[in-house]
């Protein structure tokens, strides 16, 4: 999955030459941080003073209920909201709002914005989604583990970003930009997923509320609004119509960032024409510099005034889409995502038998094989096979500069999956801990498995490649 734009960061520093300034900045830093949650979360699942307070935490009630002594009035709200459910329902949504704002930029001017430029991510990303459920399925078929298929059909952008800027310049820039956009197809086919097979019981009610209030928001974008509270509010609603609606509460957040304006409030040329004049007023405004008595630090009250114009002019230039999604890609990185591996990826060591993926039971099926095969082999697999074909077809181009062996090698970062799996994990097997225990240390494997061949193919390759392109 993406939190940022790869394909900007390497269209930025390939273009223009310009280093990151700081470790959290850098594109590998959300991979790192990740995996230091899941090292963490591991421990507090795990370590005997702390795993009953971990799991305890993770089950405490955070509804708020108004109960009459005669029981007249008893209600809660949200509903039957825990700790690990206000994160995976609640917390994550800003994730998905996120994710939701990019697709929508990719769509409309970026690396999806035409056939030409899609064709190749999302045939790849389609047969990256095929090929690991087919795996699966064969494993599972007929078993209580056979829903679980979707788990590992998922890439973690996060992980697989971090991998290809430490692998620095061994991977052509052309491959870097076609995961990141395949990732991007990947989110929204994993929502698509997630919309269609992991819903629960469906109502109506709360889903025609939510529509009629998206539509609602849809006529006031197409009015022209701009202001960020008309958006903001009722994306609020909308997500307690979804939570209660049976379809996933976060996919509220995908629906609500495809409504957001991507056009500025201000023009073109008002923004220079305005900037113009309150640039000559900023200099008006400065003390007489003739007369020592009269000068003030800078900037003093009348200064100031007019720097706050500046920026709100600025802010008015840039689209509210993208303003947002520049604004919550590091709380999503930093915040939201750790948040979410701290209460997802502990899981008690203590049942030793889930490290053991060969398990297999006729009746429950093996949660373990289907995954960590799905993402070792499915997912390179499917995008080779995806791309191969497609290319060869004549329906879309290769990555410039870029040989099969190294789009395969690439295509094994594709097998991390994390985030994304570890939220179908959860949804596929409900409140069957077992299975998810069994799904989470799939997942870790799996995609642990694929980092590691993945990277060792690019930089075997890249020794043997002298012309690999340099960023």
């Amino acid at each position: 999955m993406r939190l940022f734009s790869m394909y900007g960061w390497v269209r930025t520093r390939h273009m223009m030459g310009i280093r990151s300034r700081g470790i959290l900045e850098a594109p590998w830093a959300g991979g790192v941080v990740l995996l230091i949650c899941v090292v963490i979360a591991m421990l507090l699942a795990n370590i005997p003073a702390t795993k009953d307070y971990y799991h305890n935490l993770l089950c405490t009630d955070l509804s708020l209920l108004v109960h009459s002594p005669g029981g007249f009035i008893n209600w809660a709200f949200p509903r039957e909201m825990t700790i690990e459910k206000f994160i995976n329902d609640g917390v994550m949504v800003i994730f998905f709002f996120t994710v939701g704002l990019e697709i929508k930029r990719e769509i409309v001017c970026g690396q999806l914005s035409s056939v030409r430029k899609a064709i190749l991510p999302v045939m790849a990303a389609a047969g990256g989604m095929i090929a690991p459920a087919l795996i699966f399925t064969l494993f599972n078929h007929g078993t209580l583990a056979a829903n679980g298929w979707g788990i590992p059909t998922a890439t973690d952008i996060a992980f697989a970003v971090g991998i290809l800027s430490m692998l620095g310049d061994r991977v052509p820039v052309s491959l870097k930009i076609f995961l990141t956009a395949l990732a991007i197809a990947d989110d929204l086919g994993a929502i698509l997923v997630i919309a269609l097979f992991y819903g629960g019981d469906m109502e109506l009610m709360c889903l025609l509320l939510a529509a009629i209030l998206m539509f609602g928001v849809y006529f006031i974008n197409r009015m022209g609004e701009k202001r960020m509270a008309f958006y903001l509010v009722p994306a609020i609603a909308v997500w307690a119509l979804f939570y209660y609606s049976g379809v996933h509460s976060t996919l509220s957040g995908v629906a609500m960032a495809m409504l957001i304006p991507m056009q500025p409030r201000y023009s073109k040329e008002y923004f220079f024409h305005k900037m113009r004049w309150l640039k000559e007023r900023l200099i008006d405004a400065g003390p007489d510099t003739t007369d020592p008595d009269s000068m003030e630090e800078f900037p003093n009250s009348e200064y100031r005034f007019y720097l706050r114009e500046m920026r709100r002019l600025a802010s008015g230039s840039v689209g509210m889409s993208y303003r947002l999604e520049h604004a919550l890609t590091p709380y999503v990185t930093f915040v939201v995502m750790p948040i979410f591996a701290l209460a997802n990826a502990g899981v008690g060591i203590e049942s030793m038998e889930y490290f053991n993926i060969f398990t297999y039971s006729p009746e429950i099926g093996t949660v373990g094989m289907g995954v960590f095969f799905g993402l070792l082999v499915g997912k390179p697999l499917g995008i080779f096979l995806a791309s191969w074909i497609a290319v060869k077809l004549g329906v879309a181009v290769m990555p410039e500069k870029a040989s099969w062996k190294m789009l395969f090698a690439v295509a094994c970062l594709g097998g991390i999956g994390f985030t994304m799996s570890l939220f179908v994990d959860a949804l596929a097997y409900g409140t069957n801990v077992d299975m998810i225990d069994r799904g989470k240390i799939a997942i870790l494997m799996g995609s642990t498995a694929a980092a590691v061949a993945g990277s060792l193919l690019i930089i075997l390759l890249s020794k043997k490649d002298p012309k690999t392109e340099k960023k």
